[in-house]
């Protein structure tokens, strides 16, 4: 059988062949048992968070290969150990981005979520992070963190065996929609949520407290709403410039 008729025949099996849907309660990784080169895949609740590095660009061209080798080995470290402190599970490096799964559907959850993008924008942006002025040495770091919360289905693609051409495929609105608000926070507003995320914050990721002039404790929205286009619609989605400090 030539590569032509190969390929054929299996793409008309996989077009052919119902597709198997597990649900579970994590997230999972290539190495799950549950997922195979079948038309297999696993479901899950959580709230995604999108983080994307901009100006990758300029950073490559301003600087020798190895430099921004460390930039980014930096960034990505940064990151994945605040998500994994927070319960998130960093699943996607692509490019500049990552993808991070907060699994489950409770306020605490989501509230987590937005926990550790405050702490990213801190950690990466805030002078007194120390990370920050070690990388402003080199290259100021801009970015954009979209939250969106949902049902995800995972799939592993690629060929089998010794080739090491496999990876795993997230498909979900979530998913979609967390990647389309990254792209709308802007500095200093480098966060933006999706309204379901927004509504079912708890009230510390939501309002700051503090004094009025009369000594008597208010509290202050942190975040402020726009609308956007998505999939034909319009949707409100809400972004903040505040951070949260880690120590």
């Amino acid at each position: 059988m030539g590569k032509k008729d190969s390929i054929t025949k299996k793409v008309k099996e996989i077009m052919d062949t119902n597709f198997v849907v597990e649900d579970v309660d994590y997230v999972p990784d290539i190495d799950d048992k549950k997922l195979t080169f079948g038309n297999k895949g696993v479901k899950f609740e959580a709230t995604v968070l999108h983080i994307d590095m901009r100006g990758s660009t300029g950073i490559l061209n301003n600087h020798n290969k190895s430099t921004v080798a460390k930039i980014h080995m930096a960034y990505f470290h940064t990151i994945t150990t605040l998500a994994h402190a927070l319960g998130g599970s960093v699943r996607s490096f692509n490019g500049d981005s990552m993808l991070v799964y907060f699994p489950g559907t409770s306020k605490n959850t989501l509230s987590s979520a937005v926990q550790a993008a405050m702490q990213m924008k801190y950690m990466i942006s805030h002078e007194e992070s120390g990370i920050n002025k070690l990388l402003s040495k080199y290259s100021a770091i801009d970015f954009g963190i979209g939250l969106d919360d949902g049902k995800i289905l995972c799939t592993k693609i690629g060929i089998g065996g010794d080739l090491n051409n496999k990876g795993l495929f997230w498909a979900g609105n979530a998913v979609n929609k967390a990647v389309r608000l990254s792209d709308l926070a802007k500095a200093p507003n480098h966060i933006c949520i999706s309204r379901y995320v927004y509504h079912n914050l708890n009230d510390n990721v939501k309002f700051h407290t503090r004094k009025n002039i009369f000594g008597v404790d208010e509290k202050i929205n942190m975040w402020n709403s726009e609308s956007f286009t998505y999939n034909g619609k319009q949707e409100t989605f809400y972004f903040t410039n505040y951070r949260w400090s880690v120590l």
